[in-house]
């Protein structure tokens, strides 16, 4: 595990990946949600220390066990599925902020759960993430998260323990003196490719790999985003798609855990923005029912790319957010099938109306799941005066 040193560097990012998360600057008094699992306490304890000496107020939660939340998928009746505590809406009415530390004891217990039951108390609760995506566009709200390694990952991602930890050391820069000093480093290179990749005026983007051949359509009032404190770590820059453009074949490589759920190979083929073919080595049923969860989850709710000059991860985690953000020879990209990022339209966020929302297509969905493919690909944007440029090739942006 992490040395006392490390878990005190992981405070440090995770701080700054707060505050670099919210648009305005937290004020005394304010109120952050710290949630975690177990393993995580460590971490947990120190971030709640750094929370109070900021004058901040903090909503501790302790996530339910494997055990807990097994039993509830499986026993809960019809209300207690969709039952929200009462207060919840009024703390996320007030909410300024939210940590999550992620370290899971199984990924594999909801394995044998009908999907359909979490994907109904999935749709009960999007209503209190619509609560702190309004919040989050009006500056009023940060968020983000991380990953804390636990023999469960190690042992799903085929590594040893001490190789897994090795992985999140390298990745979140724990093995440095001052990681802040990397990720400030890394934040300004990113914000160079924003700037570059929003000056392009793009009709389409072709993503051309072995396997995959997609066009994705950027749509109005959109921009590249990326490396906003929001994920830890993160290096990709992505955008949300107007969905209705999206054709073609896409092919994620690499495998993906959800909802306890193990699914590898996933070839799917889009025609005017929908999946209309959804195939998978393995879990296939899983994947069909995760794509029929409403309407917007067979579209295209995201479309990243990461660059392997920044990321230091080189071997699959069993871990999305890892996973992601794969560097390794070859670089990644990742589509979601599912909900659309608000904070990737390029106009004041306040005019971001639902009614905006669907003229623009972001996707709205319950769902969003990234696939992700890491093998040799080309990406090229095709302008509105009709040249076409290469902008990501090798596994980096091509700028």
């Amino acid at each position: 595990m992490l040395t006392e040193k490390q878990w005190q560097r992981y405070a440090d990012v995770m701080m700054w990946a707060l505050q670099t998360a919210r648009k305005n600057r937290f004020r005394k008094n304010d109120i952050v949600l710290l949630r975690y699992d177990l393993p995580a306490l460590p971490l947990a304890e120190i971030l709640q220390a750094r929370l109070l000496a900021k004058g901040l107020h903090t909503v501790l939660r302790a996530m339910p066990t494997p055990t807990m939340e097994t039993d509830f998928y499986r026993t809960a009746n019809a209300r207690q599925l969709t039952f929200v505590p009462p207060g919840e809406e009024t703390l996320l009415n007030h909410l300024n902020g939210s940590i999550f530390l992620y370290a899971p004891e199984s990924i594999t217990h909801l394995s044998g759960i009908d999907p359909k039951r979490i994907g109904r108390a999935a749709l009960a609760r999007k209503p209190l993430r619509d609560i702190l995506d309004r919040r989050d566009e009006q500056g009023l709200f940060g968020w983000t998260l991380c990953m804390v390694p636990t023999p469960e990952l190690a042992r799903q991602a085929g590594l040893t323990l001490s190789a897994y930890t090795a992985q999140v050391v390298k990745a979140c820069y724990l093995n440095r003196t001052r990681p802040l000093e990397h990720w400030h480093t890394i934040f300004r290179n990113a914000a160079t490719l924003k700037r570059w990749l929003n000056r392009m005026d793009v009709t389409s983007y072709h993503i051309e790999s072995d396997t995959t051949d997609l066009w994705i359509t950027p749509g109005a009032q959109r921009q590249w985003i990326g490396l906003s404190g929001h994920n830890i770590p993160s290096f990709e820059l992505f955008t949300s798609p107007d969905w209705r453009g999206t054709r073609g074949i896409y092919f994620a490589n690499q495998p993906s855990y959800r909802n306890g759920n193990y699914v590898e190979k996933v070839r799917l083929e889009f025609k005017r923005g929908r999946v209309v073919s959804a195939r998978a080595a393995k879990g296939q049923a899983f994947l069909r029912q995760q794509l029929s969860m409403d309407p917007g989850a067979s579209r295209v709710g995201e479309f990243s790319l990461t660059d392997r000059r920044f990321s230091k991860i080189t071997q699959f985690m069993a871990n999305t957010l890892y996973d992601e953000n794969f560097g390794g020879r070859q670089g990644n990209c990742h589509i979601a099938l599912g909900s659309s990022y608000s904070d990737t339209f390029s106009g004041n966020p306040a005019d971001l109306t639902g009614d905006k929302k669907k003229a623009l297509g972001f996707n709205n969905s319950a769902l969003h799941w990234d696939l992700v493919n890491t093998e040799r690909k080309r990406v090229t944007a095709r302008l509105k005066n009709g040249t076409v440029v290469t902008i990501y090739e090798n596994g980096q942006f091509c700028n």
